[in-house]
């Protein structure tokens, strides 16, 4: 045990260094009115992306997939100056990546290649954002593609447990859309009108670039600058941030013919930028481990319990399970969150927990994707790029009550869904589970 506690402790040693490298370096500027966060790398890889703010809040939800279609169509139905085959050819030609995804809170259109190959790059990168062609019938193929993978996901328990979580936990608001759509929603969409919604979605208003890489300053202002000159400004947009607090313990059932039935719950969490983020953070961490503990290795009740923290725009704390025993499991559970709001974590798992999410997260930032990936998820959420780099720092300073403070807050009343044999659940023992008070007290 001294042992493993030395390694961590030396890995954060390691971490706090690249942090305070990193720091020394990095910087951001202003071109035409989208904000340049630029880490130089200190190799020959150029990571390049550009981030279009929203997710789900850009769209209605009879839309929802909308955005995913479209930053697919980017590379995948060519651009004006290249077809699809072409395109991708010019990019294994070099050994490049060009492609869009999407999230709750933003999407993503990147680029990364080789710097002496990057004069190559850019203009195929420049071009997927700016001209795109949505061609007709490479849209109709990515289009079934879509539809098929909604239709394999639905057939995977563990996929199918989490996009009913989100329907029924955030109903009526916008983190009740799934970023890739329903099979309905997908048939019915064209190129043109994929092609209309990214028209204007591509603002400088929404865009934020983050540039990892050892490319000089002058070089990426001209780039950049070239790039936006036909991006047109469009109106001012905050992302919002809805805090999510259930006033009552509930469960929707949902009957399924599996091999095991599936239980998730969601609670509240703080939302980006609140001062207890950090703490309940590692508080999650924490109690995954004893979660893990009670439900498997001391009750047998699942095989791979889980327990974690959605730290998007609405900030959830979530458990699930696969189980044959749902009424054993929640009884567990609610013992288990009793025990530690009243007797809380001991110093040694805070500080345990402290040096492995700081370790593991910084190991995480080894190459320059997960560098520019962490620092636009940090901009987008908390506005403050740099914490990308601070959070070493930040996570330092954390104390045992401000921990124990943090999961007595936000751990309380939970939404449930339920996957399975409804015979096996009954619904009254997990509206009676956590018998608390709400969450959020004080919100």
């Amino acid at each position: 045990m001294t042992k493993k506690i030395f390694l961590l402790a030396a890995a954060a040693m390691l971490s706090l260094q690249l942090a305070k490298a990193q720091s020394d370096k990095g910087y951001d500027m202003t071109i035409d009115g989208v904000k340049v966060i630029v880490q130089p790398s200190g190799n020959d890889i150029v990571e390049i992306q550009t981030i279009i703010k929203g997710g789900v809040q850009n769209y209605p939800a009879d839309k929802a997939g909308i955005e995913s279609l479209a930053l697919n169509a980017l590379t995948e139905c060519g651009t004006l100056k290249h077809d699809k085959n072409s395109f991708k050819n010019a990019l294994d030609k070099v050994n490049a990546s060009v492609y869009g995804l999407c999230g709750k809170d933003y999407s993503v259109i990147r680029m990364n290649c080789i710097k002496m190959d990057f004069d190559d790059v850019w203009p195929l990168y420049a071009e997927a954002i700016t001209i795109p062609k949505f061609d007709a019938k490479e849209f109709a193929r990515i289009r079934q593609d879509a539809v098929n993978n909604l239709k394999e996901q639905d057939s995977q328990p563990d996929a199918a447990i989490n996009k009913y979580a989100d329907k029924v936990a955030f109903a009526g608001r916008d983190y009740a859309k799934d970023p890739y759509g329903t099979v309905p929603v997908i048939e019915k969409l064209t190129p043109e009108e994929t092609r209309a919604y990214y028209q204007s979605i591509l603002t400088r208003s929404r865009m934020t670039i983050v540039v990892v890489s050892s490319l000089d300053r002058p070089v990426i202002e001209q780039k950049i600058g070239q790039l936006l000159a036909g991006i047109k400004q469009g109106a001012p947009f905050h992302l919002k941030k809805d805090f999510f607090r259930a006033y009552k313990n509930s469960i929707a059932i949902e009957p399924r013919e599996l091999a095991t039935n599936y239980v998730e719950g969601t609670t509240s969490g703080p939302s980006p930028g609140m001062d207890d983020y950090n703490a309940f953070n590692v508080a999650m961490r924490i109690f995954a481990n004893r979660h893990f503990l009670y439900i498997r290795t001391k009750n047998g009740l699942s095989y791979a319990p889980q327990s974690w923290f959605t730290g998007g725009s609405t900030a959830v704390a979530r458990f699930a399970v696969s189980t044959t025993q749902p009424d054993k499991y929640i009884e567990v559970f609610s013992k288990l969150v009793d025990t530690i709001k009243q007797t809380g974590f001991t110093k040694d798992e805070v500080e345990d927990m402290k040096v492995t999410y700081l370790t593991g997260f910084y190991y995480r930032q080894e190459t320059n994707q997960a560098q520019a990936a962490s620092i636009a998820a940090n901009e987008v959420l908390f506005d403050n790029w740099r914490r990308a780099i601070t959070l070493v720092s930040d996570v330092k300073k954390l104390t045992v009550t401000q921990v124990n403070d943090a999961f007595r807050k936000y751990i309380g009343n939970i939404v449930w869904v339920y996957q399975g044999d409804p015979k096996k659940v009954t619904a009254q023992a997990y509206i009676n589970g956590l018998n608390r008070g709400d969450a959020g007290a004080g919100q």
